[in-house]
């Protein structure tokens, strides 16, 4: 059976959620779309677009879209949902979850790994953000879990930039880039975007490809093309960078990132040793991660990505004759201790 690509949209109350799942449920795409809204959320989508009829909280829009409220835990609603999808009681081939403004997304990601039964019906596709322009830098700057959807996030959405100017924007956009650089930053108004920049994004696939926002290295100071091309450079060992010193930005977030980066190959016990040691400390306090690396004896790159303590490990394509066998990390987390991580891969270097 063909897995059933899940998307989880997050972002703070006001920040456009529903404006987009207005949008998403009612347009004539062509898609077939389940939309698990929690009923717990600030602002519900039923209370304008949907009647509900009976006791079951399930609804089909005229285009073939699928609206459910629910009260409960979150995998049996997929379960469910699953369950009627196989019995021909529904029919859909994509579900959004949309997590109140408050929630923390993952534990909603990690359901798509822990529990078994939405293991082999669902396929976790992508976390996406909403960041209101307007009001998101204090909203960050108020909570913690605001900070979280950000770093979690694999599309980050900044909505209402009309409602701000281009310094505001350009601030909150390098604010997002520090917490978050592998995350693309768009701008969309009243969730005017492009659905193939929102579905089949692949943020959860164990595959070679690493983006890191070249904005990010540069705003740092730091020489990028020597960084992405392996030529010499002082910092091409490790580069370890955060928002903390940024600018002397006033914003002290706990949500910060990690860019590693090196020529030399790993010794593949020793990142083993180390990777264990740092989920097992660490695993609660790192987000998501992610790193293409080039281990010692292996022709093939090996790919490495994870939430929290769930980390996957997979071989990806053979370097290339001229490609530069450079590898490259990002981690994204609270309070992360920087130096001892960036020591810590370094030592794991032959």
């Amino acid at each position: 059976m063909k897995l059933i690509p899940a998307t989880i949209l997050t972002g703070f109350l006001g920040s456009g959620k529903t404006t987009l799942l207005k949008r998403i449920l009612s347009e004539e795409h062509g898609m077939k779309i389940a939309v698990i809204e929690n009923e717990f959320g600030e602002e519900n989508i039923d209370s304008e677009l949907l009647v509900h009829e009976g006791s079951e909280q399930i609804v089909q829009m005229s285009n073939g879209c699928v609206c459910c409220t629910i009260r409960g835990d979150l995998a049996a609603a997929l379960g469910d949902l699953a369950a009627k999808c196989n019995r021909g009681e529904l029919d859909f081939d994509r579900v959004v979850i949309e997590t109140t403004g408050m929630a923390n997304p993952g534990p909603v990601a990690q359901t798509f790994f822990m529990d078994d039964d939405v293991a082999t019906a669902y396929l976790l596709d992508a976390v996406i953000t909403l960041v209101d322009a307007h009001h998101g830098q204090k909203q960050l700057d108020a909570r913690e879990e605001a900070q979280r959807q950000v770093g979690f996030a694999d599309r980050i959405i900044i909505t209402k930039p009309d409602l701000s100017d281009e310094a505001a924007l350009a601030a909150l956009r390098s604010r997002l880039l520090h917490m978050n650089p592998r995350a693309p930053i768009r701008a969309a108004r009243f969730g005017d975007m492009p659905l193939s920049e929102f579905f089949d994004l692949r943020g959860f696939n164990l595959n070679a490809t690493l983006e890191i926002d070249p904005h990010f290295l540069e705003d740092d100071g730091h020489d990028h093309h020597g960084h992405d091309h392996g030529h010499d450079h002082v910092h091409d060992e490790h580069c370890g960078h955060d928002h903390h010193h940024h600018h002397g930005s006033a914003h002290d977030d706990h949500i910060g990132s990690i860019v590693f980066r090196s020529e030399r190959p790993f010794d593949s016990d020793k990142l083993e040793d180390f990777l264990s040691h740092l989920l097992a400390r660490h695993g609660e306090q790192l987000l998501r991660y992610k790193g293409v690396l080039n281990v010692a004896g292996m022709p093939r790159k090996v790919v490495l990505q994870g939430v929290h303590q769930l980390m996957g490990t997979d071989l990806g394509a053979p370097w290339g004759s001229t490609e530069p066998r450079q590898s490259r990390m990002v981690w994204i987390g609270v309070d992360l201790p920087k130096a001892a991580i960036l020591e810590g891969l370094e030592s794991c270097l032959k």
